[in-house]
């Protein structure tokens, strides 16, 4: 379980977040939605423990990750929305490395070239991977260990139509496990009906929370954002 209890950041003189306070069940897919700047990718850094708000109180499997850094990150793996390998390394010997960095069985490894279609690629540099091939890379390392909590943000951009299907039944499999799977997006149309809870970000707090199976229907501006991302 992910819970925030009334935090607070600002940037300078900008409020981002202003109390905000939610908590994301285990077993669940919840989506946090929102404008472009309403502070969705602050939040999912301040889970991801790569910033601490100025107030307020995070905790990630029971973990406050203030007080117990260490166990709090233990629990969790982190997609960002723009994931970054060093362009030397071959997609082999990065899989390698965060395996043995979250001690993962090779065995493991090789399940997921397999299901994230790397296999005719590992000894390419991922420097010379393209935007999609890189995301999959990205989503193999996101489910090389077995931790309560997932957090995603944005991760369908860079996926073509069916990869984006192989990811929402990757994070629905990891949800019937019994894990924290908690999704950043703008990308509503792919998500319809495949979600539990969708929370959305306004103000700097919770405003509302949508019915996940009616995106299209409350923010229609998602169907026309979904075809867009569908021709890339």
């Amino acid at each position: 379980m992910i819970t925030l209890q009334r935090i607070s950041k600002a940037y300078g003189s900008h409020r981002v977040l202003d109390d905000l306070t939610f908590t994301a069940e285990a077993g669940r897919i919840t989506l946090l939605v929102g404008a472009n700047g309403c502070g969705k990718t602050t939040t999912m850094r301040l889970l991801a423990g790569l910033s601490a708000p100025d107030r307020g109180r995070v905790t990630i499997a029971g973990h406050d990750i203030a007080r117990d850094r260490a166990a709090a990150l233990a629990a969790l793996s982190f997609l960002p929305q723009s994931p970054r390998f060093h362009g030397a390394l071959s997609v082999e010997a990065l899989l390698r490395f965060y395996a043995r960095l979250r001690n993962v069985p090779d065995s493991r490894a090789g399940t997921l070239v397999e299901r994230w279609g790397l296999g005719r690629h590992l000894g390419t540099p991922t420097g010379k991977l393209s935007g999609g091939m890189r995301q999959r890379l990205a989503l193999a390392i996101l489910l090389l260990a077995d931790v309560p909590v997932l957090l995603l943000d944005e991760p369908g951009l860079s996926l073509d139509p069916d990869w984006r299907g192989v990811l929402q039944r990757e994070l629905e499999r990891a949800a019937r496990d019994g894990r924290c799977v908690f999704v950043s997006t703008h990308l509503l149309g792919e998500w319809e009906d495949r979600a539990d809870r969708c929370l959305v970000l306004e103000g700097g707090r919770i405003g509302r929370e949508l019915p996940p199976n009616r995106l299209r229907d409350v923010f229609p501006f998602a169907s026309s954002v979904m075809r867009r991302a569908n021709a890339v």
